[in-house]
């Protein structure tokens, strides 16, 4: 079932109500002005009746007998007489006198003084001469209805004026009431794993106080929550290190004085579970620093220079001297705000996937653009979207390795505080197979080279 949001439905139902109020308005306005314009045309008609009785008496009594209903044109010139007839009867019904546009058949009413009333028209009998001379004067109904439906539509022609003028009211009423909604809701999807902060509620309407109170003791116990898994997991992997440290020693001690072959090859492998171990322990240091906020520096520092001691560090050291092929464009600059460290431990990664995960037989290419862009392409085979999408999840492992599985969330982290994107591209730019990181930093000019 479709849904609505909050705007539309506002809009139509109080635009409704609107149309529904006005429509009984003018629904009342019009039976109050039936009501009235019938006193008026009564009044009128009574008029209308005393104002031309004299008139016709003194004429019949100054003409001459005659037995045939004379006509006569109509003795007034108000607006109003062109809706009026009238007939002089005599005190048998006869008619004597009639208005030139009606025939000589007698009204219905009847020979009596005052109002009466048929279908189709309202009368008012005047008596003269000793009740020998009726004068009767009709006015037409439909002349009334006509009056009243006139009068019912010139109330009516503002509400096609009045619904868009009040759609469009209401539409914004309703956005200028709802604009703390709207904030207070962009307030709550900034909030991340970074940003727990507490959401100010000193601008906000008191409706919308409680969602912020309740919003914000949420934060605290997510803040809570974090900062115990964060200071468990540093903990942990702090105080595993010198343990493992002290074991890793005394294997390695152990292997040069063990004589059999078996004995060995055991030793070998406690030795290797270890250095896995001591791995992961460093891994998950690394990760605690990422999600501690601290990637952020007061200064300017130069990282291209950082990008510089990383891969000598590579290129120096036995797992690849000669596997690491470093681009630097002339005059590629790479200067942020950010914290060193943190810039080295997001490059490390970066480069010891590249290592493990990529064919021992072909170089890892580390690239420095200008604009402040590092790319970092292995040789391997095409990874599909899902493989991409995985592999960035924490613990998850690539088929070729043994590592940790904690690189490039790591990575990622560490990205986000850095202001910087990182995007994963298989195949590599310009290839047709491998794997490819970029990392792309999103700051002023002034900064990035």
């Amino acid at each position: 079932m479709k849904r609505y949001g909050m705007t539309r439905r506002l809009i139509l139902s109080l635009t409704a109500t609107l149309i529904a109020f006005w429509l009984i308005a003018v629904t009342a306005g019009v039976l109050v002005m039936q009501d009235e314009f019938g006193e008026i045309f009564d009044s009128s008609l009574k008029e209308t009746a005393e104002r031309l009785t004299p008139l016709v008496v003194d004429d019949i009594l100054q003409s001459k007998t005659t037995t045939v209903p004379r006509r006569l044109q109509n003795l007034t010139a108000s607006p109003e007489s062109s809706y009026l007839t009238y007939q002089v009867r005599d005190a048998e019904g006869g008619v004597i006198l009639h208005s030139e546009d009606i025939p000589p058949t007698p009204f219905a009413a009847p020979l009596k003084r005052g109002f009466w009333e048929n279908d189709a028209s309202r009368f008012y009998t005047v008596q003269a001469v000793n009740d020998t001379i009726f004068v009767q004067v009709a006015d037409d109904n439909a002349h009334r209805e006509e009056a009243a439906i006139e009068g019912g539509l010139a109330l009516l022609l503002p509400l096609l004026v009045l619904i868009p003028v009040g759609i469009f009211v209401v539409w914004l009423v309703v956005r200028l009431s709802l604009r703390p909604v709207n904030e207070l809701r962009e307030a709550i999807a900034s909030k991340d794993g970074g940003n727990l902060a507490p959401i100010a509620s000193i601008a906000l309407p008191r409706e919308l106080q409680p969602i912020v109170h309740s919003v914000n003791r949420l934060l605290a116990r997510l803040r809570s929550t974090l900062a115990a898994e964060r200071e468990f997991t540093a903990n942990s992997a702090h105080e595993l290190r010198t343990p493992l440290a002290g074991a890793l020693a005394q294997t390695q001690l152990l292997k040069k004085h063990v004589r059999s072959e078996e004995a060995k090859s055991r030793t070998v492998h406690i030795e290797q579970s270890l250095q896995e171990l001591s791995g992961l322990v460093e891994k998950l240091m690394q990760l605690a620093r990422a999600e501690a906020g601290l990637g952020s520096a007061d200064e300017v520092v130069d990282l291209a220079k950082v990008l510089d001691v990383v891969v000598g560090d590579f290129q120096r050291a036995s797992i690849a001297p000669d596997r690491i092929n470093y681009v630097r464009d002339a005059g590629a600059k790479l200067k942020r705000r950010i914290n060193e460290d943190i810039f080295a431990i997001a490059l490390r990664n970066l480069i010891e996937n590249a290592l493990h995960h990529g064919n021992q037989n072909e170089p890892v290419l580390v690239h420095l653009e200008r604009g402040g862009k590092i790319r970092i392409a292995n040789g391997s085979p095409i990874l599909g979207k899902e493989e991409i999408v995985r592999i960035q999840k924490r613990f998850s492992r690539g088929e070729t390795s043994r590592g940790s599985g904690l690189g490039l969330a790591i990575v990622i982290a560490l990205a986000a505080q850095m202001n910087a994107t990182l995007n994963l591209l298989s195949p590599a730019t310009g290839r047709s197979d491998g794997f490819e990181a970029v990392l792309t930093f999103n700051g002023d000019r002034e900064e990035v080279g």
